[in-house]
């Protein structure tokens, strides 16, 4: 085994990005070598918290300025959880540096902006990739395998997820994601991002005909120049007739559900984006039979729990490293794959359309 390992610079010093540090120790291809903020003390203080968990040698270095970092020698790839309405800015910038480049989501304020971060990076010969996690979950393939069966769930008609989290007032008064400017899509982008790639994923990322969006609630910041979605609910429909639908929230607890059905059964699980904590993942299905005898009247549940081994988090062989190990493999190898920049900007595409239809009384935007 090459003792090679892709060099990753953090670009800020947001929460997330606390356990990134730890997926990228437990990747066994990648290290972190740099940290940049706007002020290196702070930078070093990360750093020191950060290297008491989970420990790096040599230590990385502290910047005082996002540029210092990108011109830094012993990076090779960037990870930006920036403000959503910074990201376009240092992407483009960490690719004309020549550093491959993992963007948090929502990748960048509209389809047109990530357009161009793509553009970037594609010009520079560097891998682009948002930071989807169960993406690279052993429990996708597995979901697919069935989905792909014909026999288990049979033709997808229905997807159905929500994703969301009740917000503490500190949060909906003072947050980031509250602010217009930084986060425009509010919910919808913070958590939408996931459903929306779940059914583009459930569909081998056909992408569908139409989409209407509807804005349950907003709010935002004193300083925000306009308020944000806090509630929002979408519908998707394919030309093939399949259909779905997906809720968001800041103002209803955790709920990760994900329910695909079709004309033979269905396929669900509740925790589709963060796995609960277990050494294993899980998802059902189910082949219901509603049978009639005389005067019996019968609904049998057929139910079958289908298990994956892998941890939920933390663990070497969990989604949030083996997200971070497969880009460090792709930089190690000198390749780029298409996938990821295209994937990332149908989601952004699907989560444009959705809010414009929201501004504009629900009405019907085709894609």
């Amino acid at each position: 085994m090459s003792d090679q390992k892709c060099r990753w610079g953090i670009l800020s010093t947001a929460s997330i990005a606390r356990k990134n540090w730890k997926a990228i120790m437990n990747t066994g291809n990648g290290a972190v070598t740099a940290v940049a903020s706007r002020d290196e003390n702070r930078s070093r203080s990360y750093i020191n918290e950060n290297q008491a968990e989970a420990p790096f040698y040599p230590v990385p270095k502290a910047y005082g300025s996002y540029d210092e970092l990108l011109a830094a020698e012993d990076v090779d790839a960037i990870y930006i959880p920036l403000p959503t309405g910074l990201r376009k800015e240092w992407v483009i910038k960490a690719a004309a540096a020549g550093k491959h480049v993992m963007c948090e989501k929502p990748c960048g304020i509209n389809k047109e902006d990530l357009t161009e971060m793509i553009a970037a990076c594609d010009k520079a010969g560097v891998q682009f990739m948002d930071g989807v996690m169960y993406m690279h979950s052993k429990r996708l393939p597995v979901m697919r395998s069935v989905l792909d069966d014909g026999e288990v769930v049979g033709n997808i008609k229905r997807i159905t997820s929500q994703f969301s989290f009740c917000a503490p007032e500190e949060f909906l008064t003072g947050n980031i994601r509250m602010h217009s400017d930084l986060e425009p899509m509010g919910c919808l982008g913070d958590l939408g991002w996931y459903n929306a790639r779940f059914s583009l994923w459930a569909m081998n990322y056909e992408m569908p005909a139409e989409v209407n969006g509807r804005m349950l609630s907003s709010t935002g910041r004193d300083d925000s120049p306009h308020p944000v979605p806090t509630e929002f609910s979408a519908e998707l429909r394919w030309s093939n007739g399949v259909s779905a639908s997906f809720y968001n929230s800041f103002l209803t607890e955790h709920q990760q559900l994900a329910h695909i059905s079709g004309d033979k059964g269905y396929l669900t699980l509740d925790d589709f984006v963060l796995p609960f904590f277990s050494n294993e993942v899980s998802f059902e299905t189910n082949n219901s039979e509603f049978v009639v005898e005389g005067c019996e009247f019968t609904m049998e549940g057929h139910l079958r729990q289908h298990v994956v081994n892998e941890y939920s988090n933390g663990a070497p062989d969990s989604q949030e490293t083996n997200l971070f190990r497969n880009f460090g493999d792709l930089v190690l190898s000198g390749k780029t794959d298409d996938f990821w920049p295209e994937v990332a900007l149908k989601t952004q595409t699907i989560l444009d359309a959705c809010l414009e239809s929201a501004r504009n009384n629900c009405a019907t935007v085709r894609l």
